[in-house]
């Protein structure tokens, strides 16, 4: 069963369904057996009940491309926010996505999950911290991630002391509680809850990195499974298992083919193909598909960017 909802696009790429369907072709996704499934080129919302939303704020990679922000998934609860991942641009596409979803108004992130501590998914911590306290949020920021997140944000603390300083104490007369990072270190299972979910953290496999997580969020309306970056793994079906939606990374069959060996062993280490995420998200009977974190050859992406020739 599908679900109603509206699809609205928040970055310029990828704007149509049929340079998606070219791009499902060239992708050789044909081995995908289920029928509800949403193939998405470019950052999307999908407002998919009145109570439950998925946002992708980013799909992008350490590639430089200006159509990708970084890795970032927002699910919205109830009014309430909660981010997974903030890779560069962050702060800039949930304010962007404001307009349709207001929770996302920046001044709103409070509550965010880092996957692992790449580059790529955490660059827009610092923007994370400080934009949305200028902004006006009420009090600090809620980071949870492997271990590793709070060495991470308490240098992120420690590098803007002076700009803090200024701005709670010069004629901003900003809001000191607002400029702070509470740093949640997590391991497997239950890793949050309130009113509005519950979060589950699972390893997954994302090459020699020592602590990768997914996430799980289960609201009273929705299931929504993010796999962070990952090789091929059973903990990604175990997780979702019938969840309405898998937010799954992945990697053009098409373009690994053309990479070096080395590069061919590195990304077949960390990250999963295009073929390979068809049998994953076979096997873990999701409802719906979206693809983020997409590795595509440049030509894969011109036609993200969509032609509307048959």
């Amino acid at each position: 069963m599908q679900h109603q909802g509206v699809l609205q696009n928040l970055d310029p790429s990828g704007q149509a369904i049929a340079g998606m369907i070219k791009l499902f072709r060239l992708m050789k996704f044909s081995s995908l057996k289920f029928a509800a499934t949403l193939i998405l080129c470019a950052s999307t919302a999908l407002a998919q009940s009145t109570k439950t939303q998925l946002v992708i704020l980013g799909t992008g990679t350490p590639i430089i491309n200006p159509d990708r922000s970084g890795p970032a998934v927002a699910v919205v609860v109830n009014g309430s926010a909660y981010l997974v991942d903030f890779g560069p641009g962050v702060v800039r596409r949930a304010a962007s996505a404001a307009l349709k979803v207001p929770a996302l108004t920046p001044k709103n992130l409070k509550v965010v999950f880092a996957t692992h501590l790449h580059s790529d998914h955490t660059a827009g911590l610092s923007d994370l911290y400080l934009t949305p306290a200028v902004e006006g949020r009420p009090g600090a920021l809620e980071l949870y991630g492997p271990p590793g997140i709070a060495a991470m944000a308490r240098h992120i603390q420690a590098a803007y002391v002076k700009d803090v300083d200024i701005r709670v104490h010069g004629l901003e007369h900003g809001n000191a509680n607002a400029y702070h990072i509470n740093a949640h270190e997590i391991h497997p299972g239950i890793v949050y809850k309130d009113a509005n979910v519950t979060v589950t953290a699972f390893a997954v496999a994302h090459g020699t990195w020592d602590f990768s997580y997914g996430y799980r969020f289960d609201t009273a309306d929705r299931s929504i499974v993010i796999s962070g970056d990952t090789a091929p793994t059973q903990a990604i079906v175990t997780a979702c298992n019938g969840c309405d939606y898998l937010v799954h990374e992945v990697y053009s069959t098409a373009w690994f083919q053309e990479r070096t060996p080395a590069w061919q062993k590195y990304h077949s280490t960390f990250h999963t193909s295009t073929t390979e995420l068809a049998e994953i998200a076979t096997a873990s009977k999701a409802k719906q598909l979206v693809l983020y974190h997409q590795l595509f050859r440049p030509k894969d992406e011109d036609i993200c960017r969509w032609s509307a020739d048959p």
